[in-house]
């Protein structure tokens, strides 16, 4: 079967449009928050995601429901995990883990109580991007709007922040502000990606490209660029390896990153071995 044919059919589409803009929103979002030591922070919220998800499926809410169902328990959440580190002195990453254990332990008391885990549950938690619907195409593209264009326009605050807070405070910059806008645009992300690679595999995508990128790359803006390509070209060859291999797409996917940071270390090792 050809890559045409392959395109042709009208779920494959729908699959690569949403994988590619969920998977370039991880890799922009994810250079920010590797870089702020914050990579961890997807994964904490794909819990809680797990958790309002549970909630909405025993409550019967259609498939398209279910991810706008989750959205408000993921931003109150996102914005809790910054209130625990700057308000009760925390660290980010004991905040994260406190957050993510109340999402996961919520979720499975939700599963146990309304009969258990289903196979519709399981679908979210390992991701089935081929069944993307064309509402949740639709939900993905509006979604990715909103964030590419909200980081374009904070990107000189977001820089700012990402390389040292404390000059960025000293300048005027809103860093508390920033700081939740950051988090309220990981918490939409998260939630979008749930459907592409699975809730426990989501963190994945906002730390391996970008981690990639930062083994080649020598500026910043060149680091967020080359994270989106490496992102998009994983998420392509993913969905394609998965349909043509019967495979399960969220975890090919992954596992192509991997493969492609292998790769980027390995030429970092090469060229630095050289310079010597």
């Amino acid at each position: 079967m050809t890559l045409i044919e392959i395109f042709s059919y009208s779920f494959m589409q729908r699959a690569l449009i949403s994988g590619l803009l969920v998977g370039i929103l991880c890799a922009v979002l994810g250079v920010f928050l590797v870089l702020r030591r914050l990579s961890l922070i997807g994964d904490g919220l794909a819990h809680v995601t797990f958790g309002s998800v549970a909630l909405a499926l025993s409550l019967k809410a259609q498939p398209v429901y279910v991810t706008l169902a989750a959205l408000p328990l993921v931003l109150l959440s996102s914005l809790g995990i910054l209130k625990l580190t700057e308000k009760a002195r925390i660290y980010g990453d004991a905040a994260i883990g406190i957050v993510s254990a109340a999402g996961i332990a919520g979720g499975i008391i939700i599963a146990g109580a309304s009969g258990g885990f289903n196979v519709e549950l399981f679908s979210y938690l390992f991701g089935n991007i081929l069944a993307v619907s064309s509402s949740e195409t639709i939900m993905a593209a509006v979604l990715f709007c909103i964030v590419i264009t909200t980081v374009i326009i904070n990107y000189n605050r977001l820089f700012a922040i990402t390389f040292d807070e404390e000059l960025a405070r000293s300048c005027g910059i809103k860093v508390e502000r920033i700081n939740a806008l950051l988090a309220l645009l990981t918490a939409l992300t998260v939630v979008l990606a749930m459907k592409l690679v699975g809730i426990l595999l989501v963190s994945a995508l906002l730390i391996i490209p970008p981690v990639t990128a930062l083994q080649i790359a020598r500026s910043f803006r060149l680091t967020i660029i080359l994270a989106a390509l490496i992102s998009a070209f994983s998420v392509t060859a993913g969905i394609l390896l998965s349909f043509a291999l019967n495979l399960p797409s969220g975890g090919v996917i992954v596992l192509l990153n991997i493969a492609l940071l292998m790769l980027a270390l390995g030429w970092r090792r090469l060229f630095s071995f050289q310079g010597r």
